[in-house]
């Protein structure tokens, strides 16, 4: 093999095919930390759609159960009144901001009020004024447009497309929805998108989907960190090749000593130097070899450093994925960018969410003991101002910017804070402050949006208590864990007496009055590891961890006593009204089960109810 075909062998080895490698790595990680993103971005864009259309939902049944109980609406259904049925619903569809209403009359023509595509329906019979049966209604507070703006909105500006079939109820992009997948990756009026949504109950009956849509990283060809390291690539490769080729037509024989140099620098030994005594060609070629061993050494350190950092920031956004709405450490991580970009020494974030002054302090990084002063006067004059501030005490400086929700009537939520010795933080660190602090914001928001979505989705709205799917879960829970641990599970079931006379007599409004005071007596009769929870109707119910049947009667005596004290004012006119309940107990030791338990209380509330109402009874 020739000289010059070794040499440029060498070349290749050692300078090509590394490059490419590092190159093909860092583009790797640039597209793995930009996916990672992605897909960070549409489970939490899942979570608030699911979320807001089941508060939507939730409102939508609210409303349905207003009109449903409603005298003139049932009076009307009664008479057969169309005129004065629909002069009703419209009237009660402004006040309750109902998009859409349809009421179809047992074998008569549907009257529908509103119009236009609306999600989250609430269906509901009817009852005429005889409490007969007399159709059914549907009912929706949402339209379509608002709901996808509203996601849009929450969820930081994802695309959102409402669709039933392959008709385009509502959304933030144009463009036909057919063949869409709920699910996946697709082409949308010429951008590619990675997709996840849901179907429910549409208006009609016929499913709607929801789907959030975040535009296709991967499918967008080179991203600004691959387009860099790709050019950057080829310029050196440009360089190396240029180099070679002179060096390769320049040279005219080979040396021991050159040979040498070359197969150190070939193993990785990037300190070895090509001897260049004299003024010949030799020379000159070891002073460029010696050269481009340096350069290399330097580039491959630097790529070293740059692949570190990327493999850092990879590392951060797959741990700030994997902390979901886990918002101290999301504000934690937050903290750490900033002490990584901007160069503070410590930093803290407190929230408002609590009425002490101060608030409460959710995440903080590095030792404060030296910075509490001049951080505390950063804070306030970020509060007082309701903006960026930067105060000095000596040799220390401090940022603090108050976090703001992105609805400004929600007010503030809180405050975050750095700080540091020797310096002024500059524009670039300032940026990157304001940059992170709306981050963090919108993590407190999303957060909060999560909270709340959780307690409606296990508490009864009238009445504060747990639900029923929340009862079944509780009672499940409860029943193995007295097995496992050979405890006793007591059980209470109570029906308000008499409660239907209070809806016919003085109606809906001083019934459910009834209800929420029956409600708060059961609450504040209850311990923290009671359950107390509207079982249905008039109906609850409460499971008592480790009381037996004694444990169990003697509790529901005294609810039954207080709430046989109870004077309730009437909604409309003067005077109060008295109400009574009565109790079936039940309790279940190891060798009982959660169905037996719920029958026996039952059984006991039906017998309470036979014997003359307002009395307890215990499962025989």
């Amino acid at each position: 093999m020739s000289f010059r075909t070794r040499l440029a062998l060498f070349f290749v080895m050692l300078v090509i095919v590394p490059v490419l490698a590092l190159a093909l790595v860092g583009i790797l990680i640039v597209r793995g930390a930009q996916d990672g993103r992605d897909e960070t971005r549409l489970a939490q864009g899942q979570r608030a759609a699911e979320g807001l259309y089941q508060e939507s939902r939730s409102r939508s049944e609210a409303v349905a159960r207003t009109i449903a109980g409603d005298q003139q609406v049932a009076g009307a259904l009664r008479d057969g009144d169309d005129e004065a049925l629909t002069t009703r619903l419209e009237d009660l569809a402004g006040r309750s901001a109902a998009v859409r209403l349809r009421l179809t009359p047992a074998g008569g023509q549907p009257i529908e009020v509103g119009g236009g595509p609306t999600v989250a329906p609430a269906r509901a019979p009817l009852v005429d004024g005889d409490g007969e049966k007399a159709g059914e209604m549907v009912v929706s507070v949402t339209g379509a447009d608002d709901y996808a703006t509203l996601l849009s909105r929450i969820t930081g500006g994802l695309e959102v497309l409402v669709t039933q079939g392959d008709s385009l109820l509502g959304g933030t992009l144009e463009g036909s929805p057919r063949g869409l997948p709920l699910r996946g990756e697709a082409e949308l009026a010429g951008t590619g998108y990675r997709i996840t949504g849901f179907e429910a109950p549409g208006f009609d009956g016929d499913p709607v989907a929801v789907r959030v849509l975040v535009p296709s990283s991967s499918g967008d060809g080179l991203t600004e960190g691959s387009l860099g390291i790709t050019v950057l690539l080829l310029a050196f490769m440009a360089c190396a090749i240029i180099f070679a080729a002179t060096a390769i037509l320049s040279l005219k024989s080979v040396t021991n000593r050159l040979l040498n140099a070359a197969q150190e620098l070939g193993q990785g030994n990037f300190g070895v130097k090509v001897p260049t005594e004299g003024n010949d060609e030799f020379a000159g070629l070891g002073a460029e070899f010696n050269s481009m061993a340096g350069q290399l050494e330097a580039r491959l350190h630097e790529l070293q450093l740059e692949r570190s950092r990327l493999q850092e920031v990879l590392r951060r956004v797959g741990d700030t994925a994997g902390k979901g709405l886990d918002l101290p450490a999301l504000l934690a991580a937050v903290l750490e960018s900033l002490r990584d970009g901007a160069g503070a020494d410590c930093g803290r974030v407190r929230l408002y969410d609590v009425p002490e002054p101060r608030g409460r302090s959710a995440a903080q990084i590095g030792n404060l003991a030296n910075f509490e002063q001049v951080m505390k006067a950063a804070e306030s004059a970020a509060r007082a101002a309701e903006e960026e501030a930067e105060t000095q005490m000596g040799d220390l400086y401090a940022l603090a910017r108050p976090l703001h929700a992105s609805d400004s009537a929600d007010g503030l939520l809180g405050v975050i804070a750095i700080a540091r010795p020797g310096r002024r933080f500059s524009d670039a660190d300032k940026d990157l402050f304001s940059h992170l602090a709306n981050q963090a914001a919108l993590s407190v928001e999303n957060n909060d949006l999560h909270e709340a979505v959780q307690r409606q989705a296990v508490t009864d709205e009238l009445t504060g208590l747990f639900n029923h799917r929340r009862f079944q879960e509780v009672i499940t829970m409860e029943a193995e864990r007295t097995k496992r641990f050979d405890h006793e599970l007591g059980l209470i079931m109570l029906d308000i007496d008499n409660f239907k006379r209070v809806n016919d007599t003085y109606g809906h409004l001083q019934g459910d009055q009834v209800l929420r005071e029956v409600a708060r007596v059961l609450r504040d009769s209850s311990r923290e590891v009671d359950e107390p929870a509207r079982y249905g109707g008039e109906e609850m119910a409460v499971a008592l961890p480790q009381t037996g049947l004694q444990g169990a009667y003697d509790f529901a005596e005294r609810v039954r006593q207080r709430i046989e004290r109870l004077e309730l004012p009437l909604v409309e006119g003067e005077g109060t009204l008295k109400v009574t309940a009565s109790f079936g107990v039940a309790s279940m030791n190891r060798a009982g089960d959660k169905d037996s338990l719920v029958g026996a209380a039952d059984a006991a509330l039906y017998r309470a109810k036979r014997a003359g109402k307002n009395r307890t009874e215990k499962a025989e």
